[in-house]
């Protein structure tokens, strides 16, 4: 489980507050969206719950092995809890994928009996095997994005976080990367962030709909259609933000 308690955050250059009085619960077991405009306020929300930088006031709980921990004060045990798909990830194109995912579980030191079990288990989730001994600098871009989740994955972590995964993907890789993300969400808690309404409709159970750096609505699919009194998601998220066609595009 992962859970913002009245959350907030602002920048110290300029004291302007960025995200205010969030709260948001993701359980295990399902994939909750976080849908919002590019500055919403999604990746600051996601660089703290990664316990990457810390909130101005509020909570931040990371749920790992029946323990809950504060992300502020409890910071390599938030880490090791969580894999985390960051928007623009950077890969040493220099090394091999299998080369890299041994490298990252050094990184999360997991225990050598379990390396190889969490090693194959992960290759096979995101379908890697075929370029296990490939540098990752000659991979396609959906590959590289898939090396990207196994190494979020190849810890075992009970919570995954993707700030906008599927960006810059073709049709085809992104319902490969739909599929890997539904099948982890039968045994993590998933939170999903992303500006692309498709995605959020395609796998996620709960929403919450993020606005100039505030929880607008939260609910299913069909809940926040109904609140919002309209026919879909993109017109209830239109609606919620004030967002035009151009800047869904």
């Amino acid at each position: 489980m992962i859970e913002l308690i009245d959350f907030s955050k602002s920048y110290s250059h300029n004291k302007k507050i960025i995200v205010q009085n969030v709260s948001l619960k993701a359980e295990k077991g399902s994939v909750t969206g976080l849908l919002g405009l590019n500055g919403a306020g999604k990746t600051t929300i996601i660089k703290a719950l990664c316990a990457l930088h810390f909130a101005d006031s509020g909570k931040i709980i990371v749920s790992s092995s029946g323990r809950k921990y504060d992300a502020e004060n409890d910071i390599e045990a938030v880490k090791k809890s969580i894999g985390y798909v960051p928007e623009q990830p950077e890969l040493p194109g220099f090394l091999t994928v299998k080369e890299y995912l041994l490298f990252v579980q050094e990184l999360y030191d997991v225990r050598r009996e379990e390396r190889k079990i969490f090693f194959e288990k992960t290759v096979a989730e995101c379908m890697l095997e075929s370029v296990l001994e490939k540098k990752i600098r000659t991979l396609s871009k959906g590959f590289k994005q898939r090396v990207c989740l196994a190494a979020a994955l190849i810890h075992e972590p009970e919570n995954l976080i993707l700030d906008e995964p599927v960006n810059g993907l073709d049709p085809a890789q992104i319902i490969q990367f739909r599929k890997i993300i539904k099948h982890a969400a039968e045994t993590k808690t998933v939170l999903l962030s992303t500006h692309l309404m498709q995605e959020v409709q395609a796998v996620c159970s709960k929403i919450y709909i993020i606005s100039d750096g505030k929880i607008s609505a939260e609910g299913t699919a069909g809940q926040i259609m109904a609140f919002t009194g309209t026919a879909s998601i993109e017109e209830a998220f239109l609606k919620i933000t004030g967002a035009t066609d151009e800047k869904l595009s």
